[in-house]
C-alpha cells in the first residue's frame, strides 16, 4: 500500500551526538572534557543514587580525575520544586555541566536545571506555548550529558521537560532547541537492572511515542519514518527486554528505538500524552503505564481517520490481520503479554475527577496534534473506554 502525504513548507530538526553501545560509561570523564568542563553535577533519582548506572558514573568520572557533585532529589513525576532545589545545588557547588542519569523523570529534571541555572525568569515562563522559548538567555548554557537507564521517554535525544507545577498540579512542556544534550551514552549495561515491570512500562512509554507520532497530521516525513522503524523494533524486542532482562542485544535495541521515539515526536503527539499528562499530575501515577493504559482506546477513537497509516503500520509489522483492527488487538494481546493492567481502575484510578481531567487534556499542548479534533465529548469517551 502506498500512502501518499502532501508535502508543505516546513521546518526538521535532528538530534544529537550519541555515543552507544556496551561499557561506553567508561568514556564519561572525556566527553565531560570534551565540552570544556571540569566540575559536573550528577543529577539523578533517590531511588537510583546507590545503584549500577550512578555508582559506575561517578566512579567513571573520578577515574577521570573529575570530582562530581550528587543532586537526586527528584520525585517520579519532577516538580518546579525539585527544579529550583537543582539549580540552587549546581549554583552553590560551582558546577559547570550537568550528567543526567536514569530515566525520563531524572533526565527531564536534569535538562530543566541545566537550562535554569542561567535564567533571571520563572521556568513557568518557559512553556511550550507560541515563542515563549525565545525568552531563554542562551549565551551562559550549561551542557548536558545525558545517560539513560530506561527505554522509555527517549529524553536524551528530546528539547523538551515535562514538570509538574506544583500549586496548580499540573504538568507542564518546558522547550528550547537547545535543551537537546550535547552528548548522549546510551549504555545497554545500564538498563539491565531495570525490574520486568519497569521494563514494560517504558516501554510501552516509548510505543505511545513512535504510535502518536505516526498518527499525527503534522507534515514531517523524516520523523514519520523514524517512528515507523521505531514501531518495528519495539515489537520485536520489548517483549525479550521484559522476559530476558540480561539480554544486552534486546537492551540495546529498546534504548535505540527509545531514542527514534522521541526524534519522531517532534511530528506531534495527541489524545494519549493530552489525557496521561493530567492524570499523572493529579494522581502521581507512571507515565509509561497511563500511556499503555490509554493507547488501545486512543486508538479505536482515531482509527477512522488513520485507516491507511494503520494498515501500513500492520503490514510492516507483519501482523496477522493487516488493517486498522488488527494493530489495536497487537497493542491489546501486548499490553497482555507484558501482564499490564487493561483499564485506569486496574491501576488503582477508578476514582477520577473526569471533568478536571478532560479540562486539562483539552488544553494541554499534544491535544492539538491528535488526527481526529478532541473536545470534551471526544476525551471523555476515551476515559470511559479506559475506565
Amino acid at each position: 500500500m502506498t500512502i501518499h502525504t502532501h508535502a508543505v513548507a516546513s521546518n526538521w530538526s535532528f538530534p544529537t551526538d550519541v555515543r552507544f553501545g556496551n561499557g561506553r560509561i567508561r568514556e564519561i570523564g572525556a566527553a565531560v572534557r570534551a565540552l570544556g568542563a571540569s566540575s559536573p553535577l550528577v543529577v539523578t533519582d533517590a531511588g537510583l543514587k546507590d545503584l549500577f548506572p550512578v555508582q559506575r558514573a561517578l566512579e567513571a568520572l573520578r577515574e577521570a580525575g573529575l570530582q562530581p557533585g550528587l543532586f537526586f532529589n527528584v520525585k517520579p513525576n519532577p516538580t518546579g520544586r525539585n527544579v529550583a532545589d537543582g539549580v540552587e545545588a549546581l549554583r552553590s557547588g560551582g558546577h559547570d555541566l550537568v550528567v543526567a542519569i536514569g530515566g525520563g523523570s531524572a533526565l527531564d529534571a536534569a535538562k530543566a536545571i541545566a537550562l535554569m541555572s542561567s535564567q533571571t525568569i520563572s521556568m513557568w515562563d518557559l512553556e511550550d506555548i507560541g515563542d515563549n522559548w525565545k525568552r531563554v538567555d542562551t549565551s551562559r548554557l550549561v551542557p548536558v550529558i545525558a545517560v539513560p537507564t530506561t527505554a522509555g521517554t527517549g529524553s536524551e535525544l528530546g528539547r523538551s521537560s515535562v514538570i509538574t507545577q506544583d500549586e496548580e498540579h499540573r504538568k507542564v512542556i518546558v522547550f528550547h532547541p537547545r535543551m537537546m544534550p550535547n552528548i548522549v551514552i546510551m549504555d545497554p549495561e545500564l538498563t539491565t537492572g531495570l525490574p520486568a515491570h519497569i521494563t514494560a512500562a517504558t516501554g510501552m512509554d516509548a510505543l505511545s511515542h513512535a504510535l502518536e507520532a505516526l498518527s499525527s497530521p503534522t507534515f514531517h516525513p523524516m520523523a514519520e519514518g523514524v517512528a515507523l522503524n521505531a514501531l518495528r523494533l519495539i515489537k520485536t524486542w520489548l517483549p525479550v527486554a521484559v522476559a530476558e532482562g540480561q539480554n544486552l542485544e534486546a537492551r540495546g535495541q529498546m534504548l535505540v528505538a527509545s531514542g527514534m521515539g522521541c526524534v519522531a515526536l517532534q511530528k506531534g503527539l495527541g489524545a494519549i500524552h493530552a489525557l496521561a499528562h493530567p492524570l499523572g499530575a493529579l494522581h502521581d501515577a507512571h507515565h509509561g503505564l497511563l500511556n499503555a493504559v490509554l493507547m488501545p482506546y486512543v486508538l479505536e477513537f482515531n482509527a477512522p481517520a488513520i485507516k491507511d497509516k494503520l494498515e501500513l503500520l500492520a503490514r510492516l509489522l507483519d501482523l496477522p490481520v493487516p488493517t486498522a483492527a488488527g494493530v489495536i488487538e497487537w497493542i491489546f494481546d501486548l499490553r497482555e503479554t507484558l501482564e499490564m493492567p487493561p483499564t485506569l481502575g486496574a491501576m488503582g484510578l477508578a476514582d477520577i475527577d473526569e471533568d478536571r481531567v478532560v479540562a486539562m487534556a483539552e488544553v494541554d499542548p499534544c491535544a492539538g496534534g491528535n488526527p481526529v479534533r478532541l473536545d470534551r465529548a471526544g476525551l471523555l469517551s476515551i476515559l470511559h473506554a479506559a475506565r
